[in-house]
């Protein structure tokens, strides 16, 4: 598919053919969780990215245990293949891709496409939650060749590394200290970890959602010295955005050595002792 480097999307079709085969299990994240409720694919497990996958006490994610059971408790199991999908181009379906793996679970697939393309195709949907029996899932891992920490940010500055900030222009300049509309996770200070160069992640799809092609995608971040052949660290707010690119750039590109830094400038905007820049 638009050679591609590994096979991790499918696409709207192939969805609905396979909504009746019990080896795959069809997830649900939206950046707005109550969207699930509305109307979802029929079958599909609805995860609230805020109030399910992450932790409740402190900023991190779930440990492996934890999101063991999670899975689990909804009916996934380490063999069934887990097709993700969700709102505004995918973006926490594609965080959610990337947790799969950071736990070493490796049968898990995108759809090429949000919910918003689904139901404009007039696909099935349905209101009601399914319930499946309770399974067993072990995370393995983690995996920690595609997570970056703050310490190994911090480390890699004035390196080869490829720092990239994916966030939107106005934020990477520093005109925002947060999106427009989230400013109650803004950071202490704007502008952007020093050398980060700007690619505001939907430039990585068409205006329907799905990816554009891989030569597209190689254009786009060989343009702005991206993929020059050394390692690559994608941050944004809050790492969703990020996870996205790392997926555009590790799974569908088969660049090895790109990792999402989840802790991003809400974390880095708060520290005290780390340079940033501005350009304004």
């Amino acid at each position: 598919m638009a050679d591609y480097a590994k096979e991790v999307l499918v696409e709207t079709q192939w969805v609905e053919e396979h909504l009746d085969d019990d080896s795959i299990r069809i997830v649900e994240v939206d950046e707005n969780p109550a969207l699930y409720a509305e109307a979802h694919i029929p079958g599909s497990i609805g995860f609230d990215w805020k109030t399910d996958l992450q932790d409740q006490v402190k900023r991190d994610f779930l440990g492996a245990d934890d999101f063991g059971e999670l899975m689990g408790s909804r009916g996934i199991s380490n063999d069934h293949t887990v097709v993700l999908y969700g709102d505004r181009n995918n973006w926490f379906a594609a965080y959610t891709y990337w947790y799969f793996k950071y736990y070493g679970h490796d049968q898990v697939l995108l759809m090429n496409g949000p919910r918003e393309k689904w139901i404009a195709e007039n696909r099935p949907t349905s209101t009601d939650a399914p319930s499946y029996d309770s399974a067993s899932f072990k995370a393995a891992g983690p995996d920690d060749d595609i997570r970056a920490k703050r310490e190994e940010v911090y480390d890699k500055l004035d390196t080869d590394t490829r720092l990239v900030d994916v966030r939107s222009p106005q934020e990477y300049s520093g005109e925002l200290i947060a999106m427009a509309g989230y400013e109650q996770e803004g950071a202490q200070r704007a502008g952007h970890i020093p050398g980060a160069a700007s690619v505001p992640w939907a430039q990585a799809v068409n205006e329907d959602g799905t990816f554009k092609s891989a030569d597209e995608l190689r254009e786009l971040y060989k343009e702005k010295g991206v993929l020059n052949g050394n390692d690559v660290i994608a941050y944004c707010r809050i790492g969703e955005r990020s996870a996205h690119t790392w997926f555009v750039l590790h799974e569908l590109l088969g660049h090895d050595n790109v990792k999402n830094y989840d802790g991003s400038w809400t974390e880095w905007g708060n520290l005290v002792n780390v340079p940033i820049e501005k350009d304004v």
